[in-house]
Parts: structure tokens; C-alpha cells; sequence
């Protein structure tokens, strides 16, 4: 009999040490990546590591692989129909390849039970099966860093309660104010965002919509903590650490070269000057508006194609519309044969009276512009002047000259009667 208790004591205490042994073994962390020099790498990287030690297993689980080469990719990301897919990794190439990019990696281990390690590897298994690690990639709702995030949620036992109120709206904060946080030092790509963002894109927006980025899903989980369902609660994360360190900053990624602002102010002084010369010879100039607004029409064609069919979010309403627009394109023949003629072109009349309440209404229109775009519609707006100004005097000349013949024969009759008078 005594031997038997001591043989089950002795069982009971071996299963408690091997579970013991086996929640040891194992470890999730998620990994927060710095920031790139590419335009798809600005706002970092978010990724989960599982580590088995008994198994010797040490894998990286990566929503962010897509394919560049895939067919049709440019179109099918400007209309917002994207797939990115779950990608499984050896951590060693992980780092290497962070460490070659000159991109640190910070590790977060989660506090997690070995029940929700467990949960959370199966979340992990199902949706790297085929049929499930392909998912409609969205840059704002769905992307690198919401999917861990919600993954990490999903498997814990009770629930996640944030330091912060994550559903307030009233942060200040818009999505416009986070792309332009992390593309600093990189004004082309900014450039190119202002641009295709709307008036969507400037509504304050809570933190929890702010996790798109990596990097707040990082500062969010630092302070949260667990509770579970007998109401005891623990931080989240238990340690954080940067395990790839490069010694780069986010100052070293910076795109160097002319800046947006300058290229257009550049731009808009040349184009004055020419419409100066212009406008003293009497020449038209025509060369200059077909390129001009040929450029202004394309970049309305991408606006307006954006606005209408894209799924990406916040791209429309865009009242960059206002500026850029396809009716440049659709136009442009009928006026290019009116400047040529010297003719007061009735398009150029419409483009300047919209360009001019643009300009003045541009502090109260409910988006935030680039800059670089007030020279661009000044360039435009003094083009669409200049037409204006010499076909005024075209029209004015060709009325005098109509009635120069009726003014040579009534000299003509005055001279004949004053001849008669003398004779």
C-alpha cells in the first residue's frame, strides 16, 4: 500500500516536472523590424518566431511574402486587389537577411500560458495550409502587422486589455499624419502618397487603427496585459530585447537628390519665364501646354482610376481632382488648335477659374495637400492666363484689321473731294 502511494506521488510529480519541461520548450516573440529605404519597407516589418527547443525548432512566421513578378502585380495593387500570403522561415535566415538590409530587429517574448502557445501554434499550422495563407492584402486594415496581432489575440486564454482606450477617435491623429511620421527623409515617396491619399485619409483615426503600424503594435503590447477568466492578470510580454543590431539608423536609409517642392518650384519659374517671353513676342507657346497638360491629364487618369474603381481605403473622396484630371487628356487636341490659332480657347477660360478658386480655397478644402502640388497648379493656372491674354489681343488685332479696308476707302473718298475742292 505504501508503495503504491509513493508510486503515484512519484508519477504525479514526473508529469508535473514533464509539463513543466514542456512549457519551458517552448517560446513565442514577436518581431518588430526597423525601417527600410524602399517605399514598401518605410513603416517596418512585423513578423512571430516559435522556438521548440526539445524539437530543436526555430521558424518564423512571416504574413508579409508577396510576389513582385506575379502577373499583372502594379495593376492589381493599384486597384487594391493584392494577395500577400503566410510565409514560414529558419529564424537564422531571418536575421541574416535583416542584418544585410541594415534593418534592426527587436524580440518581444509573449508571456502566454503553454495552453495559448499551443493555441497559437495551431492558429499558426491553419493558416499556413495551403488553401488558408493567402489573404486580400489592405495597407491600412489587413497587412504585416494586423494579422500577428490578431493571431496573438485570438489565442489567448481570457482577454487582452490595453493600457490605452484603443477605440477612442479622438487621437488627432489621421492615417496621412502616420505616412508622413515614417516617410520623413524620403519626400518623393511622401510626395507620391499625398497624392493618391484623399480627404479619408486626414479623419483622426484610434489606436487601434494605428496598429497597421509595426511599430505601435510594439508600443501597444509592451503595456497591455492579460487577464484571464478568474479576473488575475499579467503583462503580456514578459521580456523585450533587439536581437539583430546593425548599428544603422533610420537617418541612414534616407533618399537624398532634389525634393518634390524644389523640382516644382523649378519648374514653375521656368514656365513663367517662358510665358513671359510669350506673352511680350506674341507667340503662343503651344509645345509648352501640350507637354504641361498632357502630364497633368495622365496623372488625373491615375487620380480618377484610384478614386472610382480602387479598394484601397481613404483614396477618395481626392480633391487633387480639382487640378489633375482626365479632361486635360480628353481635351487636349481642341485646345492645343485654339492656342495655335491665337484663340481664346473656352477650356483654358473654365481651367483658370477653377485653378484660381483652388488656390484661394486651398486652406479650407477638407484635405491636406503636398506643397510641391501649390507650383504645379500655378503652372497650369499661368498657361491657361496666357492663352487668355493673347487670344484677347488676337481677336482684338483681326478687328482691326477688319476694318482697316473701310478706313482706306474713306481717307481715298476724302482725298478725292479734297482734290475736287483744289481743282
Amino acid at each position: 500500500m505504501k508503495r503504491t502511494i509513493l508510486l503515484l506521488i512519484i508519477s504525479v510529480f514526473c508529469a508535473i516536472g514533464l509539463k513543466a519541461q514542456r512549457a519551458d520548450s517552448i517560446r513565442i516573440s514577436l518581431l518588430t523590424c526597423a525601417s527600410g529605404g524602399e517605399i514598401y519597407s518605410l513603416f517596418g516589418h512585423t513578423a512571430i518566431r516559435y522556438e521548440n527547443y526539445t524539437q530543436g525548432i526555430d521558424a518564423v512566421f512571416n504574413y508579409g511574402m508577396f510576389n513582385f513578378n506575379a502577373p499583372n502585380f502594379i495593376f492589381r495593387f493599384a486597384l487594391g486587389e493584392t494577395d500577400y500570403q503566410l510565409g514560414v522561415t529558419s529564424y537564422e535566415r531571418f536575421a541574416e537577411e535583416y542584418d544585410y538590409l541594415g534593418r534592426d530587429v527587436w524580440q518581444q517574448t509573449l508571456n502566454f500560458t503553454q495552453d495559448e502557445k499551443e493555441h497559437l501554434v495551431r492558429l499558426l499550422q491553419e493558416n499556413y495550409r495551403p488553401e488558408n495563407r493567402v489573404y486580400r492584402y489592405n495597407f491600412f486594415y489587413d497587412n504585416c502587422a494586423t494579422r500577428p496581432r490578431d493571431q496573438i489575440e485570438s489565442a489567448i486564454d481570457g482577454s487582452l486589455q490595453y493600457a490605452d482606450n484603443m477605440t477612442d477617435n479622438n487621437t488627432g491623429v489621421s492615417f496621412r499624419d502616420l505616412l508622413h511620421k515614417y516617410s520623413e527623409g524620403h519626400p518623393w515617396s511622401r510626395f507620391g502618397m499625398d497624392m493618391c491619399m484623399g480627404s479619408e485619409a486626414d479623419k483622426p483615426i484610434n489606436r487601434r487603427l494605428m496598429m497597421f503600424i509595426p511599430f505601435y503594435v510594439q508600443e501597444y503590447f509592451n503595456t497591455a496585459q492579460i487577464v484571464n477568466k478568474e479576473g488575475q492578470a499579467r503583462p503580456l510580454v514578459s521580456t523585450e530585447e533587439k536581437i539583430v543590431v546593425t548599428g544603422l539608423t533610420d537617418a541612414d536609409h534616407r533618399s537624398g537628390g532634389i525634393t518634390p517642392m524644389q523640382a516644382s518650384l523649378l519648374l514653375f519659374i521656368v514656365v513663367t519665364a517662358a510665358t513671359i517671353y510669350g506673352i511680350r513676342r506674341q507667340k503662343t507657346l503651344w509645345g509648352v501646354d501640350l507637354l504641361l497638360f498632357f502630364c497633368a491629364g495622365v496623372a488625373g487618369c491615375i487620380l480618377a482610376f484610384l478614386a472610382l474603381f480602387s479598394q484601397h481605403p481613404a483614396v477618395s473622396p481626392n480633391y487633387l481632382l480639382f487640378v489633375f484630371h482626365p479632361l486635360h487628356l480628353l481635351c487636349l487636341p481642341w485646345m492645343i488648335n485654339k492656342v495655335r490659332k491665337r484663340q481664346k480657347s473656352r477650356y483654358m477660360v473654365a481651367n483658370f477659374v477653377v485653378l484660381t478658386l483652388f488656390i484661394l480655397l486651398w486652406a479650407i478644402i477638407p484635405q491636406r495637400f503636398d506643397l510641391a502640388v501649390l507650383p504645379l497648379a500655378l503652372c497650369l493656372l499661368v498657361r491657361s492666363a496666357s492663352n487668355l491674354i493673347i487670344g484677347t489681343r488676337g481677336q482684338v488685332n483681326k478687328g482691326t484689321r477688319k476694318d482697316s479696308p473701310s478706313s482706306t476707302r474713306q481717307l481715298k473718298t476724302l482725298s478725292t473731294k479734297k482734290k475736287s475742292l483744289v481743282n
